[in-house]
């Protein structure tokens, strides 16, 4: 099976019923089987090659979709970008990669030259490729476990690297989307994709378009218009990630809407309990979570709608997928005992991209070893701790910043929240804490809060507000950057501080 059959056969099945919208444009399901075949017979006649990489920066909307399955009809393989990174990040990974092209919507010819790619395909020129394009099938047979695309990890923790994904990797995270996160998919439904198609919401899109799901996509998601979309189209599913539904909570209108929403996925980052009882008591028990990396994209565990009183738990695992937890030494260990998430399936990575040691650090006899620190418990749940690296050692003691987030979470009025551990020479790590939220947030107020309800050693030494914290692309918090912001602050303030003092 290839990825370009499952898009034929939807023209077949579909025919004129809307697939995209995106504003006032609609294609239907057989145009875009036509509009990928145009655009990817038009690569391939500009020279590319089966096996080619070629990088996709373009913002959500309907172009970007049809560039993504023009490049899996062709045989060329998808390099993964976002648009929201900067230059560097874009060039680097085009780079690391060896890709020969690049399909952007970049205006500024120096930023374009800095890319470093053979062939930059411009907005312009996408639009004559596709009406240049022969209307034959474009049907490129590649092997299933060939490179398909190359999605790139968050570097949340540090650079990031490309994990190798393929057909049978794309179809078994398919079939894993409509087995178990996301089985009541029906045709002539709406799927609301709010958040970027370059990261979790484009998974959404081909259990959409098998199951005659039309795709309404945001440009730029904002809360209100979130808010006006899925209660004018009356939407039935979407993917959220935590921090755009806690945005969502605090828009105005939020309480007058109505809404048609019977599946709210969400992943990229865990739910606070707070957040997540609230979105219930707003949109009801609508809400799959599902818990993957980009080594296993989106798929390791999935917390149904009717599991979610368990609370903290990132659910079972996928049919289709083996989990458990390990010890240092990788020996399994049983019910309650914290160690190292594992997987295995179908689903995961091939390897990391020109990086045979970190993928034999990540791969160990058979199991993808995933980073997380977790427990199951003894009805097979699992329950996700925190990274391995973002753990902190205070007074000797293990502090998980994610069980400090939870609880200042629940503090009236914060919305965002980030631990971080700040070098101290008594504690070893300080833990401290920056969190954004409702104005007249008092950060004394959160500190009580901390006070009653967390360890001595685990309540943050400090607390700061701000406007809004760092986040990656997909719109996760970045630790790492809030921890180099303070510790940069502070080292500017004691050579300040330095050079004030009289000789």
């Amino acid at each position: 099976m290839q990825i370009g059959s499952l898009i034929r056969r939807a023209a077949v099945h579909f025919g004129d019923a809307p697939c995209l919208v995106e504003g006032d444009r609609v294609v239907s399901f057989r145009e875009f089987d036509r509009l990928t075949d145009r655009l990817g017979n038009a690569l391939l006649e500009a020279g590319f090659t089966p096996g080619d990489r070629i990088g996709v920066l373009l913002p959500n909307g309907i172009d970007c979709l049809v560039a993504y399955y023009a490049l899996a009809k062709s045989g060329l393989v998808r390099v993964g970008m976002n648009t929201r990174e900067t230059i560097a990040n874009h060039a680097f990974k085009l780079a690391d990669s060896g890709s020969r092209g690049v399909i952007h919507d970049m205006t500024d010819p120096i930023a374009i030259a800095r890319l470093g790619v053979e062939r930059a395909i411009g907005a312009q020129e996408l639009v004559a490729l596709g009406a240049a394009g022969s209307e034959t099938p474009c049907a490129v047979d590649r092997a299933l476990d060939a490179p398909y695309r190359l999605g790139y990890t968050g570097g949340t923790t540090g650079r990031s690297k490309a994990v190798t994904l393929t057909t049978r990797g794309e179809l078994s995270e398919l079939s894993a989307f409509l087995t178990d996160l996301t089985p009541d998919l029906r045709r002539g439904e709406t799927f609301l994709h709010a958040a970027p198609i370059a990261h979790a919401s484009g998974a959404f899109f081909l259990p959409s378009l098998v199951r005659g799901v039309r795709s309404l996509v945001m440009s730029k998601f904002d809360p209100a218009g979130f808010i006006a979309i899925a209660s004018r189209e009356q939407c039935e599913h979407t993917f959220l990630v935590p921090t755009m539904l806690a945005m969502i909570l605090e828009a105005d209108g939020i309480d007058g809407a109505t809404f048609a929403l019977r599946t709210i996925a969400y992943g990229a980052s865990p739910m606070a309990p707070a957040l997540l009882n609230r979105a219930e008591k707003r949109f009801g028990r609508v809400f799959a979570q599902s818990y993957g990396q980009a080594e296993s994209p989106m798929v390791i565990t999935c917390l149904k709608p009717e599991d979610h009183d368990r609370i903290g738990s990132c659910g079972r695992p996928f049919t289709i997928v083996d989990v458990a937890v390990f010890d240092e030494n990788d020996k399994p260990l049983g019910p309650g005992e914290r160690g190292e998430i594992v997987c295995r399936g179908p689903q995961t990575m091939a390897y990391y991209w020109n990086n045979p040691e970190a993928t034999e650090t990540a791969f160990r006899n058979g199991w993808l070893h995933t980073g997380d620190i977790g427990y199951q418990d003894a009805d097979g749940f699992f329950y996700l701790v925190d990274r391995k690296n973002d753990m902190l050692i205070s007074g000797g003691y293990n502090v998980y910043p994610r069980e400090v987030e939870d609880v200042l979470l629940a503090c009236e009025g914060v919305v965002e929240a980030a631990v971080v551990g700040l070098p101290d020479e008594k504690w070893g790590d300080r833990v401290f804490a920056v969190v954004s939220g409702r104005p007249g947030l008092d950060p004394e107020r959160v500190l009580a809060h901390a006070r009653e309800r967390l360890a001595s050693y685990k309540r943050p030494k400090g607390v700061e507000i701000w406007p809004e914290l760092p986040k990656t692309s997909a719109n996760k918090i970045l630790r790492r950057a809030v921890k180099d912001q303070l510790v940069e602050r502070a080292r500017h303030e004691a050579a300040g501080a330095h050079e004030e003092t009289p000789t």
